[in-house]
């Protein structure tokens, strides 16, 4: 089965069906050239659609003071953009006069944060490294196993990612970001991502659709003694869901053959799926990466958390950077992670997420383009088919529709095309879950009468 790239690249037809609407982005024409002017080019955010003057709670506000409700933020909206509580802990860090240390010297901010990460981390996690992004997390976190274990090798997915570094892509393989760089890093092995919707046996049974993929993986592992690290997402980037049985499968093998398990949660952590991280569904990993919402969607910071036993990289130095304990970026980490816990999100976000999920469940019955709903707490997809019995991706139908609902104020990202990524801030209202889903009714009746 080929592997599918995460990516949904702004170019080509994708591009045009957005060009060719009606969406009006006349008083952005101007900014929008000059951004084309001055920046290198890229794929996945070149042409740019439109212009942002400001960001709140779980809203963008475009160049025409439109009104838009993000259900993307990059992952970095978390706990909504621009919280008053993360902008105090910025403000009062500023206003402290610390807000740089070099490296040999270290900080209250800093080590508070440390000890948060510690004190809410699944079990056994108790060593924590910090970095300015989630790329130099990953870097860290293979870095660690590989000098630990004494091994070279990675076992990851096709078609992930985990990060731009020359390293991450490798272990990521995403075609998108690998094709026409040369060798890649040595030793980064891949297996197929597991999907229970189009998985290459056709199976609808979850049992027996974990087996095949576990034996996959046994069967690499066997042929390679030399893997230092499983590196994946314990809830893959498009929503799916691998059940308990498959995780404690993979976590028994990993343990039985020396190989530390390696969950990257920059995108989960924190709330998003109703646990406060996603392994808790499942298993605790030896190493967790954390980035993105960390920082509050003001400033980039990223970190790893080990298993205490993993403290054994006292001659090296594995996490070399500036700001690696940044007491400005620790001081709005842990503001981050404070509003999290004293406003409940963690339990909002699984029962605003049952809601959510119910609601497209419903759409599903009524739309045949709806193939599945999958996901967790406020983590949801929705992919959408051409035929439920060929299950063939709709890239196009999706592409008229992430626009239909642009143009009415909801904004999402598109997963391979033809997935619907639903991940809004924590700080949603229901108001705004019914809104989402009377706008995606109103596309899915707009795009059934266009066929019809």
């Amino acid at each position: 089965m080929a592997s599918q790239s995460k990516a949904s690249v702004n170019q080509g037809e994708n591009i045009r069906i957005f060009q060719d609407s009606d969406f009006d982005t006349a008083s952005d024409k101007e900014l929008l050239e000059r951004d084309a002017d001055a920046f290198l080019h890229q794929a996945l955010s070149t042409p740019v659609f439109k212009s942002v003057t400001k960001v709140e709670g779980a809203y963008l506000y475009d160049g025409e003071g439109n009104k838009l409700l993000d259900l993307h933020g990059n992952g970095v909206h978390t706990v909504g953009y621009n919280n008053p509580y993360v902008l105090k802990a910025l403000e009062d860090q500023l206003a402290s006069g610390l807000t740089f240390a070099p490296r040999r010297f270290t900080n209250r901010p800093a080590v508070e944060l440390a000890e948060k990460l510690v004190e809410i981390a699944p079990n056994e996690l108790s060593r924590v490294l910090l970095c300015p992004g989630g790329s130099e997390a990953i870097e860290m976190a293979i870095m660690l196993a590989r000098q630990h274990t004494r091994r070279w090798k990675t076992l990851s997915f096709k078609g992930t990612f985990h990060g731009a570094g020359f390293q991450a892509v490798s272990v990521g393989a995403d075609p998108h970001f690998t094709e026409g760089l040369g060798p890649l890093m040595p030793g980064a092995l891949h297996l197929e991502l597991p999907d229970y919707y189009r998985n290459p046996w056709g199976y609808t049974d979850q049992v027996k659709t974990d087996n095949a993929y576990i034996e996959q993986f046994e069967k690499v592992v066997e042929a390679h003694d030399d893997i230092a690290a499983f590196i994946t997402e314990p809830i893959f980037y498009n929503s799916t869901v691998p059940t308990a049985y498959y995780w404690q499968s993979i976590k028994e093998i990993c343990e039985d053959n020396g190989i530390l398990l390696i969950f990257d949660e920059i995108y989960t952590a924190f709330g998003r799926t109703g646990k406060m991280f996603a392994s808790e569904h499942f298993v605790s990993p030896d190493i967790l990466v954390v980035g993105k919402g960390f920082g509050g969607g003001i400033v980039p910071f990223a970190g790893i958390i080990a298993r205490e036993d993993l403290n054994t990289v006292a001659h090296k130095s594995i996490g070399h950077y500036t700001h690696e304990k940044s007491p400005l970026c620790s001081a709005v980490a842990k503001s981050v992670i404070d509003y999290v816990l004293d406003y409940n999100l963690v339990e909002d976000a699984g029962e605003l997420g049952g809601l959510f999920r119910a609601g497209l469940l419903k759409l599903q019955k009524r739309f045949k383009l709806i193939g599945e709903v999958k996901g967790l707490g406020l983590n949801l997809a929705v992919d959408l088919v051409k035929d439920r019995k060929t299950k063939t991706r709709a890239r196009k139908k999706a592409h008229k529709l992430m626009v239909f609902c642009l143009k009415r104020g909801v904004s999402f990202k598109l997963i391979q095309g033809n997935i619907l990524n639903l991940k809004p801030a924590l700080v949603i209202t229901e108001k705004e879950i019914n809104h989402i889903l009377e706008v995606l009714e109103e596309g899915f009746e707009y795009l059934e009468q266009r066929e019809n």
